[in-house]
């Protein structure tokens, strides 16, 4: 089997064995530790990255892995996963069901493989450079809204009130010109629901590399588009991102510019 097709296999297998651990929690009550400010993690998502980790590592011991809790490698030279076992943990913690498994991998700083797997819905969004991106097996592309006015636009807020506070001004240029805002509370399944249509465009001023990994290969394997807000190309590691169905970045980035 072609070391690309066991990659997406495994990443695959293990999202949704991760997934299922997560479900196996969800009815139960949270252990909950407190990372840092605005920063949680629970007992199910070290449960879920255990077994994620463990089926990564037995089968390519000597690929480089990233991932939220456990920490990890820089970017290796050679291929590099980048996991998030929990995407969502608030919504988790509060019994909110909007949560996602996210398991990315990039070939040298390129993504490569992109999963997220909603355990709840059983939905798993797949995507493979140059292969497309698919949910459940079917092909799926991003929205045709064509005016910012008509689109759907999600957000994060970040944990530092200082990025809030940068969120707020950029909000105040985009309500007025938007169809309406959406907060999802996980950036992975935001992603995904870019690259199915669901949503029009998303961004965030510090995302991380767990969060975006799987999801940037989404968007663009589905006809979208993912810039830095200078409107470079994103990259895994950028911390602020615009993601959308292409058909409105521009017109986005000049609102959130004050230049449209």
């Amino acid at each position: 089997m072609p070391i690309e097709q066991q990659l997406l296999s495994t990443a695959i297998e293990a999202a949704q064995q991760a997934g299922q651990v997560l479900v196996h929690h969800w009815p139960n009550g949270r252990t909950i530790t407190r990372k840092g400010y605005r920063d949680i993690v629970t007992d199910a998502d070290t449960a879920a990255e255990d077994v994620i980790l463990n089926t990564i590592r037995a089968r390519f011991p000597e690929h480089a892995i990233i991932s939220e809790e456990a920490g990890g490698d820089q970017i290796g030279d050679n291929y590099t996963w980048i996991i998030d076992p929990l995407d969502g943990t608030t919504n988790y913690a509060h019994r909110a069901p909007i949560f996602a498994v996210s398991i990315g991998v990039l070939e040298k700083d390129e993504p490569l493989i992109g999963v997220v797997h909603d355990p709840l819905r059983n939905h798993t969004f797949v995507a493979k450079r140059g292969q497309g991106a698919t949910l459940n097996g079917a092909s799926i592309r991003v929205s045709n809204v064509t005016r910012l006015g008509e689109a759907v636009v999600g957000l994060d807020w970040g944990r530092s009130n200082e990025i809030r506070e940068r969120v707020l001004e950029y909000l105040h240029h985009i309500v007025v010109h938007c169809g309406t805002l959406r907060g999802v509370g996980s950036a992975t399944l935001t992603l995904a629901y870019i690259a199915t249509g669901w949503l029009d465009a998303y961004f965030h001023l510090a995302i991380r590399p767990w969060d975006a990994a799987a999801g940037v290969l989404l968007i663009t394997e589905a006809g979208g588009r993912c810039t830095t807000l200078e409107d470079e190309p994103y990259r895994v590691d950028s911390p602020a991102c615009l993601m959308s169905n292409g058909l409105i970045h521009t017109e986005l980035l000049g609102v959130m510019h004050n230049t449209s």
